[in-house]
């Protein structure tokens, strides 16, 4: 099975992905409809795994739904729910349903959640997720016994923060996950693009794999502060608040201000990872005030 995304990145295009919530129960409409409207303007959709701890339905399960629509997923998956048994048998089981990219996380912890209550699990972090992988794209389970039915084709990335308060520990982490398969590399939400620069010419440089920044839809300076409140390492510059309270159409002025950051981040690095909760509507619009043109358009 052919992945656009996957070709796109080993022929060194100007990746595009989009992140869009699967559904809380069993109706997927909502879902499909903000997938179809990125349809030609995406190489990928990245389905989230409970993402914040909050109850959605499962990625694979998700991906697949996309899948059967033409639209190519990243399924993320996560540790903090299911023990290197149910990675595997989830993983597998992903690639029999077709499904080939991944996003190996760790997790947010359940406090942060709907269901704080919840017992974590966290048998395996992030690192080793990836090397789980790689294990089963050779051909062997964690424990290196041969996978007796074919081995998995899966391409795998993980998540960095390029604005990591420690930048030893940022270096560390990354060159940890390069080294146990990291095909690609998706950012949390950048705000400070000099230490993306820095990032990129620093610690990325020279690994040859794409880095996708992140990129959020600030719909008013309200969202502004309740980001630089709740999310941990993020600090929205008092500029762009400022901005967006001065604005007439605060939403609008959030399109013009991420349109900004993606001509930024095309500067720097290989592709964007476009955030624009509960508005995904908007990100072909973002991507047209960037001058980024449909993915088949002459």
């Amino acid at each position: 099975m052919t992945s656009v995304f996957r070709s796109a990145a080993e022929a060194g295009e100007f990746l595009i992905t989009a992140e869009v919530a699967p559904p809380k129960g069993g109706d997927p409409a909502h879902m499909l409809a903000m997938a179809e409207i990125l349809k030609g303007r995406v190489h990928a959709i990245n389905l989230t795994d409970g993402s914040r701890a909050v109850l959605r339905m499962s990625p694979v399960a998700a991906s697949v739904i996309l899948l059967l629509h033409g639209i190519e997923p990243i399924c993320q998956l996560a540790c903090r729910d299911r023990n290197r048994i149910g990675l595997q048998a989830d993983l597998m089981g992903a690639h029999a349903l077709g499904i080939r990219n991944i996003l190996a996380l760790t997790g947010d912890p359940v406090k942060v959640g709907d269901h704080p209550d919840a017992r974590s699990v966290f048998d395996m972090e992030s690192v080793r997720l990836l090397k789980l992988i790689g294990k089963l794209n050779q051909g062997f389970d964690w424990n290196d016994r041969p996978l007796t039915d074919g081995v998995t084709d899966l391409f795998v990335g993980a998540a960095v923060d390029p604005q990591l308060s420690s930048w030893s520990g940022l270096q560390r982490r990354f060159e940890h996950k390069l080294a146990a398969g990291a095909q690609f590399f998706q950012s949390q939400l950048i705000c400070d693009f000099e230490r993306l620069e820095k990032f990129m010419s620093q610690i990325a440089a020279g690994c040859n794999k794409p880095i996708l920044a992140g990129i959020f839809l600030l719909k008013s300076a309200k969202n502004a502060q309740f980001i630089n409140r709740c999310v941990p390492g993020v600090q929205i510059p008092q500029s762009i608040i400022d901005r967006l309270d001065r604005a007439e159409n605060p939403l609008q002025e959030g399109v013009a201000i991420a349109a900004e950051q993606v001509c930024l981040a095309r500067e720097l690095c290989q592709g964007v990872h476009m955030m624009a909760v509960k508005r995904e509507d908007l990100i072909p619009q973002i991507l047209d005030k960037a001058g980024i043109h449909p993915l088949n358009a002459p």
